[in-house]
Order: C-alpha cells, then sequence, then structure tokens
C-alpha cells in the first residue's frame, strides 16, 4: 500500500487570528489540544480531526520561515522512511522525534526544495472521511522546479503512480498522480509567481462563490479564480490574512 497525506499543520504568526479565519471560511470547528500549554488547535469537521495550527517554531521563524501549510506524509517506520529522503537527495530539516501520546515525525524537503513532514501515528489514527467531504483536503498540488524528478522522487518513495498529464500551453504540463489507484493531486514546475517549491492544499466546501466571499470578508484575498476545473469543480487560490496561502474546491456552479 502506497503512503498518502494523513495530516495537515498551519504554522502562522496568529494561532487565534488563523483560527477564527478557517473556521469561518472552511467550516471547521476547532479544539485546544489537549493535557497541553502549548498553543495548538485542531481543526475538525465532525468529530475528525484533519489538520492544526501552531505559532511558527522559534528556529524556523529565525530561519525566515514565513506562514505556510505543510503536510503530514504517513511513514510506518519514520526514522527508515527519513534516511530513504536523505538518500534520494531530499533534506532532514529536523531529525525524527517524538510527541508524547501522539506519534513519530521528522520534517524533510524533497530535492527541489519542497518542505514535508513524515509521521507515523500511535494506535491507528482514528477515522477519516471519504475525499470529497466537506473541511477535508481534497486535492495536493505540487509546485516545483522539475516535475519529472519530482514525480520520480515521491514515487520511488512512498509508491504514488504517475496518472493524466494535462497540456497547460505556455505553462507547461500538469502531471496528475494517484496514490493507490486514486487521483490524490497533481504536480508542474513552478510559474514565475511562485517564490519556491511548496505544496499547496485544497480543502473541500460546498460553494465556491460563497466561500471566495468569506475569504475577502475576513481579511484574505483571492489570487485566483473561480476557475473550472475538468471534471467540472471550481477553485479559488488564496492567502489568509497571515500570508499563508491555501486553496478551496468546490463542486460544479
Amino acid at each position: 500500500m502506497a503512503s498518502n497525506f494523513v495530516w495537515y499543520e498551519l504554522m502562522t504568526s496568529d494561532v487565534e487570528a488563523a483560527e477564527a479565519f478557517y473556521t469561518k471560511v472552511v467550516g471547521w470547528t476547532a479544539e485546544a489540544f489537549p493535557g497541553s500549554d502549548f498553543l495548538y488547535r485542531i481543526m475538525k469537521t465532525g468529530e475528525v480531526g484533519l489538520g492544526g495550527i501552531m505559532e511558527i517554531p522559534q528556529e524556523a521563524r529565525a530561519m525566515g520561515q514565513p506562514p505556510a501549510w505543510l503536510g503530514y506524509i504517513h511513514a510506518a517506520n519514520v526514522d527508515g522512511a527519513t534516511e530513504g529522503v536523505r538518500k534520494a537527495g531530499g533534506a532532514v530539516h529536523r531529525e525524527p522525534s517524538d510527541i508524547a501520546g501522539v506519534g513519530r515525525f521528522s520534517v524533510v524537503a524533497d530535492p527541489q526544495g519542497a518542505v514535508f513532514l513524515l509521521f507515523a501515528p500511535q494506535g491507528d489514527g482514528g477515522p477519516t472521511l471519504p475525499a470529497t467531504a466537506p473541511g477535508r483536503v481534497g486535492w495536493h498540488e505540487l509546485y516545483t522546479s522539475d516535475w519529472q524528478a519530482a514525480l520520480d522522487f515521491y514515487s520511488g518513495q512512498f509508491g504514488w503512480t504517475k496518472d493524466e498529464a494535462m497540456d497547460m500551453g505556455p505553462m507547461g504540463t500538469y502531471q496528475l498522480f494517484a496514490v493507490d489507484g486514486q487521483q490524490t493531486g497533481g504536480m508542474m514546475n513552478m510559474p514565475e509567481q511562485v517564490p519556491a517549491p511548496a505544496w499547496l492544499f485544497y480543502f473541500n466546501v460546498e460553494a465556491i462563490d460563497a466561500a471566495a466571499e468569506r475569504v475577502r470578508s475576513g481579511g484574505g484575498q483571492v489570487l485566483n479564480g473561480p476557475m473550472e476545473v475538468p471534471g467540472g469543480s471550481w477553485i479559488i487560490q488564496c492567502m489568509d490574512p497571515q500570508g499563508a496561502m491555501f486553496a478551496l474546491a468546490a463542486p460544479a456552479r
């Protein structure tokens, strides 16, 4: 079985403001991380936790880390997977360590520089939602400097497979990838306005126009869209009030 994204985390400069924004825009509920003085909000759809919001760690802030969403990819053996990333030409930003009662993780980057985390949860990880459920991440998009090399990397490390390719004219190829036969995201060489390789996550909402208005009224920006994509869904690409990039996807109007 291939490895997939299992958790998403926003590192931000203002946890409470970000919590207010995303609960309004996406429709999540927020819950404090139990039994800890550390400021961490778990974002939930119903009873299912989907991601978290935390302050940018001091060491990351010192290195100039801006507010950003990061994804956790499941690894049965975090230490082995971390070493695999290193051997494949990726970088290790934080060696494997434990979060008491939660699991083991490391912070890594692919060979082109896009950051993600490896994660082995304690227990079964809890209930999940269908990929189309409101509030869930329904699509994963990688902006990179070399999508062919990136696809080779993620295929070799996590078992992802090449799917359809779409010709986007002057913007080049948009290469879809699948996890265990399910289309999960796409990769493309980054346009000029994207400063560095990074993952962009699409949160599901019920109606794109209403969601765009919530983004704007909440102090965020709609940078691109609404735009219809193959299959009939509508998307917008956005920036939250603290400067983190995210995207929203909704069914056909």
